[in-house]
């Protein structure tokens, strides 16, 4: 079983920057994991993912080239690291892992199996 838990989520001013942190307990070494959020009334959507080793990542274009995804094995944890935040990033933030050990970074939510309780990211204009 996996546990997950998100933290570093907050109020930031449109151009500024947060960092997102995942926590994970038990078997997340050679697993996928990844980013997804879920703004009010709209469906949950893909941020970024990255493979087990974290030489492999995947972004969604309305992130790329502001949020970078990156994973420390031996502490068993996976960041975002968002810049240049928009009042449209707001959203709640998702961290979720696949259950499958093939460690690739899928950007659809269905390939994943653990999910956690999400961190609120509220972006102002």
């Amino acid at each position: 079983q996996v546990q997950l838990v998100e933290s570093g989520g907050g109020l930031a001013q449109a151009g500024g920057s947060l960092r997102l942190s995942c926590a994970a307990s038990g078997r997340t070494t050679n697993v996928g994991m990844g980013w997804f959020r879920q703004a009010p009334g709209q469906e949950r959507q893909f941020v970024a993912a990255v493979d087990w080793t974290g030489s492999l990542t995947n972004y969604a274009d309305s992130v790329k080239g502001r949020f970078t995804i990156s994973r420390d094995n031996a502490k068993s944890t996976v960041s975002l690291q968002m810049d240049s935040l928009k009042p449209e990033d707001t959203a709640l933030y998702y961290c979720a892992a696949r259950g499958r050990r093939d460690g690739a970074a899928f950007s659809s939510s269905s390939r994943y199996d653990y999910w956690g309780q999400g961190t609120q990211v509220t972006v102002s204009s």
